[in-house]
């Protein structure tokens, strides 16, 4: 219940629960014989269509104090003469009035030049009131007009209630209803999944890019936030209404909608959506809390390097050979998913996950394992892959997936290389050594090579090379750029400090264990 009193509390009414009738409707009622005076040109753009609250009667010299907002006011001018015109209409501009009425015939048998004149200056629109027409006409036709519109919307309201009921109820009842709100509001309609994506727009692709990238920008952070909101974004020259779905701190989506402005009766349709979008989302949730423990419980199975069951209960599993990766823990498990079921629904990807002790495991095709890169880069999170392999080894494979991503944590997010997704067999490129690095060793690799290094850089740089060249003189010390003879003295120098025959094999391999372990810094 509380979430759904949440939902309203963004979309709360705003005073103009109408869109009043215009000045111009008013106008254009020919029992009324209204004429506007003057020339429309002359006037603001748009005076004559500003939404008009109420007509108002008044011939006191200042009406002001006792005027609402937007209306028009009408007058006999028995209140001012000529001389105060200018006065007169300085005040109701300054109160906003929206045109003034003279009723002709009554005081004077015409409207004056210096009101006229005045009211230009003030872009008020001035209409002249024929003596056949009471004020109180006016004022009952503009309320009748107020009451038939409305009653229109509301019965548009309930028409478009009506309609998405009907809606929700076909396939894809939640893509179903949206189509159907795009269609009533006649604005252009689009929700974004958990991970930022748009899911659904109508009309289909009628945004332009750039707008698109805006509002997929805004929603993503709607959705990083992590808070309940409404908000109105204008790109260039459109503008959007922004609903989130969920409940706080765990949104699943954003609706937005193409327009800034929406009336009384249109903020509930769209209030209705909205509560009909997040109930089928959650309850699409605990389909996928359900479906998430069986895949879990499948993966356990997989772990015994046994596939009959996850066959059994999926139905299909990806063809081998596979590869796995895993996730970090702190991972978008829910967007994760939402991801790899889009890839499924809309490409055929056969993919399986699960969690695993190690954490979100993903199985795909080998030769679909460019969507790990990809899927890393979309969430920025980092991956261990492993191997390919069959299903009789995917307990090593998990295995392998793992180590590669305790290297990737162990690496850090600030690696210059840029990956995420970090493949077992690059982590072992580097040999068995990096997998003995443990922070006893660095102390023993820096307490031996200490001696070395308190004679410079330039000795341990030299080791190294010749190392990298299998101890062949000539080849390092071309690359280094010295003489053979050079570099022999620069190991014996070495041999010395380090008290170790460097013309041993089992040395050297210390050495580079040594260096390995304590990188130059």
């Amino acid at each position: 219940m509380n979430q759904f009193a949440a939902l309203y509390k963004h979309i709360e009414p705003s005073e103009d629960a109408v869109d009043h009738p215009t000045l111009r409707a008013l106008l254009g009622r020919r029992d009324l014989g209204l004429r506007l005076v003057g020339d429309e040109a002359e006037l603001d753009d748009g005076a004559l269509d500003q939404p008009l609250r109420w007509v108002h009667s008044s011939d006191l010299v200042d009406p002001t104090p006792f005027l609402a907002d937007d209306l028009t006011l009408l007058t006999t001018g028995s209140q001012f003469t000529d001389d105060d015109a200018d006065e007169y209409v300085a005040r109701l501009a300054a109160r906003g009035i929206l045109g003034l009425g003279f009723g002709t015939g009554v005081r004077r048998p015409q409207v004056p030049d210096r009101l006229i004149d005045a009211c230009a200056r003030a872009s008020i629109p001035l209409f002249e009131v024929p003596y056949d027409t009471p004020f109180i006409a006016i004022a009952r036709a503009h309320a009748e007009a107020i009451a038939a519109q409305t009653y229109a919307r509301r019965t548009w309201a309930l028409d478009a209630q009506r309609a998405l009921a009907v809606a929700a109820l076909r396939p894809r009842g939640l893509e179903s209803t949206l189509t159907e709100l795009a269609r009533r509001l006649e604005h252009w309609v689009g929700m974004f999944d958990a991970t930022g994506l748009l899911v659904h727009e109508h009309p289909h692709e009628a945004l332009h890019p750039d707008d698109l990238a805006g509002l997929t920008a805004r929603a993503t952070e709607l959705i990083t936030r992590g808070g309940q909101a409404g908000q109105s974004l204008t790109l260039g020259t459109d503008s959007f209404t922004l609903f989130t779905l969920g409940r706080t701190g765990h949104l699943r989506g954003v609706i937005a909608i193409g327009t800034a402005s929406l009336d009384a009766e249109a903020r509930a349709v769209v209030t209705s959506v909205i509560a009909m979008a997040g109930l089928a989302l959650e309850q699409n949730e605990q389909l996928d809390r359900s479906r998430r423990r069986l895949r879990s419980q499948v993966l356990a199975s997989l772990l015994l390097d046994d596939p009959t069951l996850a066959r059994r209960v999926l139905g299909s599993v990806p063809p081998a050979p596979i590869m796995i990766a895993i996730a970090d823990a702190d991972a978008p498990a829910d967007a994760i998913a939402d991801w790899w079921e889009r890839r499924r629904a809309e490409y055929g990807t056969a993919v399986f996950g699960g969690m695993s002790d190690a954490g979100i495991t993903m199985v795909v095709s080998a030769e679909d394992v460019g969507l790990f890169d990809e899927l890393a880069e979309r969430f920025g999170i980092r991956l261990g892959v492993s191997g390919p392999v069959g299903y009789g080894a995917f307990s090593r494979a998990h295995a392998q997936a793992a180590a590669a991503l305790r290297h990737a944590v162990g690496r850090g997010a600030g690696d210059s290389s840029g990956v995420r997704a970090v493949r077992y067999a690059d982590t072992v490129a580097t040999s068995i050594l990096s997998t003995l690095v443990t922070d006893d060793a660095r102390l023993v690799a820096e307490s031996r090579l200490a001696p070395m290094r308190a004679d410079g850089r330039e000795l341990e740089a030299s080791l190294r090379t010749w190392l990298q060249h299998d101890a062949r003189f000539e080849s390092a010390a071309a690359e280094l750029g010295i003489h053979r003879h050079t570099l022999r003295s620069r190991v014996t120098q070495a041999s010395r400090l380090l008290d170790t025959d460097l013309s041993t094999f089992p040395a050297r391999a210390e050495l580079w264990a040594l260096l390995q372990a304590s990188p130059a810094s």
